[in-house]
């Protein structure tokens, strides 16, 4: 009830005047049935821009620590992650993530539409980087269909350490279905995961137009004076056109 009464009666209207969100694709998302959606993740208001652009409700697997907020930001930051139905997850590693992968699995043998940041964390730069390949045994073992998803200029409504949004026009490029079904039963071999997490990484880069950048988003929030070296691919932007 909370979902609709945000998305349909307070929230939902109030951003589509406000930020005036162009999409191209969204018949790419099927009306019924589990799926993934995968999409770069630029912003916080990632979160907020694709679920309320979609027909059906999303769920997301969210940070824990947009949970355990304290003073009245924490608990209004809660209840609206609660509130949308999107869950927490440990991203501590080791049973964490095999924790994180089983409750993403549960979501989706439910039917639902379930979305995902290969990325693991918010992009610090605007740049799109390597993708972890919890995603693709995601894939593998649910035999879903993964929809590949790019945020547009979604960096540039709230950038990091600010704490209030900036009025502009975003976008959302949904598309085509991936089919990995040729890995059925390979969800073990690391060599595949590590294949199918580049290949959704790739189709993510072509969508967005972000450079590429061969290295895990996390190892660049590292404090300073310790350097990582990184190699990016450009792609020309050709799809980052409103309508």
């Amino acid at each position: 009830m909370a979902y609709f009464i945000l998305k349909s009666l307070i929230l939902g209207p109030l951003l589509r005047l406000l930020f005036r969100p162009w999409v191209r694709g969204m018949e790419n998302i099927p009306s019924t049935g589990a799926a993934i959606l995968a999409s770069n993740h630029l912003s916080f208001s990632d979160s907020i821009f694709l679920p309320l652009q979609s027909r059906r409700p999303v769920v997301f697997l969210a940070k824990s620590e947009y949970f355990t907020g304290k003073g009245i930001k924490g608990a209004l930051t809660r209840w609206f992650f609660k509130s949308t139905g999107q869950l927490p997850i440990d991203r501590s590693g080791g049973k964490a993530s095999e924790a994180s992968l089983n409750t993403g699995l549960k979501v989706l043998a439910q039917g639902q539409l379930l979305g995902i940041y290969p990325e693991g964390t918010r992009s610090p730069d605007g740049r799109l980087f390597r993708g972890r390949t919890g995603i693709a045994r995601m894939v593998l073992e649910a035999k879903v269909p993964i929809i590949p998803v790019a945020m547009i200029d979604t960096e540039k409504v709230q950038p990091i350490g600010k704490r209030l949004p900036r009025i502009r026009r975003i976008g959302i490029i949904v598309g085509e279905p991936l089919d990995f079904s040729r890995f059925t039963g390979m969800e073990g071999d690391r060599i595949v995961l590590r294949a199918v997490t580049d290949e959704i990484m790739y189709e993510l880069m072509k969508l967005s137009g972000q450079e590429y950048v061969d290295v895990y988003a996390s190892s660049m929030k590292k404090p300073k004076g310790s350097a990582t070296k990184v190699e990016a691919v450009k792609v020309t932007p050709e799809v980052r056109t409103a309508e």
